[in-house]
């Protein structure tokens, strides 16, 4: 008898495939880590060969596994458009959304992918800035909508999920030892500056602000230097950066919530959708 390619199956393998980590492919699909290596065995068995190779740091890709995931990327994008077309979703038009660099980095090539597979017709573009600055497109109507941060201590619906906010600094640099620390902040008025300051000076430690920059890149470089401590969030925390904990004399940093913004009270259908969509995956991206 033979067997199909079942849709869910192939959804749950690109989120492994593209995670790289069960517990991570697991939230993205809303199912228990059980429940997703049950479901790689049974598309292993329809394929009839191994998909994935399981490490103590994750898995990763067979060769079956590398030519299924071209294939699978291409079934759910068809599949995804037929299905929005049919009810009626297939939306059409130019979304101006905004972020600041760090989500954009961590979470931005997730949700535009996805979205786009949706509502292919739809044109997205995309701006980075720190989120004093989105809050002044939006009332500038220059964006239509932004994925902005907020304080920790926000409650309510609107704060989609919290990102701890850790110190970060070159693995063998000596930044971090010495006195007045050196720090390299993003913009002024932005959480990720004021918070760390704040908590140095309660902490009663000396600083000296070593470089100020909006720009993610530019202040990962000056980490990489070993010129200076960073504060990111901690999704945003390069591989090759260390993290500095209070044992080595680092206050504990808040949380910042993460939530949306918009240019008017009542949103175009197609910002809801896009609205709709962010919230909807961006809790386990």
């Amino acid at each position: 008898m033979s067997q199909s390619l079942d849709i869910d199956l192939l959804r749950s393998f690109v989120a492994i495939a593209e995670t790289g980590v069960l517990g991570q492919a697991a939230l993205r699909v809303g199912r228990t880590q059980s429940a997703l290596s049950m479901q790689m065995q049974r598309l292993e068995g329809i394929v009839e060969q191994p998909l994935l190779h399981r490490t103590g740091r994750g898995v990763t890709l067979t060769a079956t596994g590398e030519r299924l995931l071209v294939r699978a990327g291409e079934l759910l994008r068809k599949h995804d458009e037929a299905l929005a077309e049919l009810r009626g979703e297939q939306l059409s038009g130019v979304l101006r959304f905004s972020c600041p660099d760090d989500y954009a980095v961590v979470f931005l090539p997730y949700l535009l992918q996805s979205f786009a597979s949706l509502h292919p017709r739809v044109q997205l573009e995309v701006m980075c800035a720190p989120t004093p600055r989105l809050h002044e497109l939006l009332a500038r109507h220059a964006v239509d909508l932004a994925l902005v941060s907020v304080a920790g201590d926000a409650t309510g619906d609107d704060v989609i999920r919290r990102e701890p906010l850790v110190w970060v600094a070159h693995r063998d640099g000596a930044a971090a030892s010495l006195d007045p620390l050196p720090l390299a902040l993003g913009a002024p008025d932005a959480l990720d500056h004021r918070l760390p300051r704040q908590a140095l000076e309660a902490a009663g430690r000396s600083y000296r602000l070593a470089y100020a920059s909006s720009s993610l890149s530019g202040l990962v470089g000056m980490a990489r230097s070993g010129q200076a401590v960073i504060v990111l969030t901690r999704t945003a925390v390069p591989d090759d950066l260390q993290i500095l904990t209070p044992d080595q004399g680092f206050p504990e940093l808040p949380s910042v919530g993460v939530t949306l913004a918009f240019d008017r009270e009542a949103p175009t259908a197609l910002t809801a959708a896009f609205a709709a969509h962010v919230r909807k995956f961006l809790p386990a991206a």
